[in-house]
């Protein structure tokens, strides 16, 4: 148990900024997509 704890500590705070930052661009990535839509039907 106690291997587990430190495997959650030293990997835990990186995969959590990287789901974070994956969410961030996901929604840039969307905001793009519409605008690009957008401009192809206009």
């Amino acid at each position: 148990m106690a291997e587990w704890m430190q495997w959650v500590q030293e990997l835990g705070f990186p995969i959590f900024v990287s789901f974070y930052l994956m969410h961030r661009v996901e929604a840039k990535l969307v905001a793009i997509h519409d605008a690009l839509i957008t401009l192809k039907l206009s």
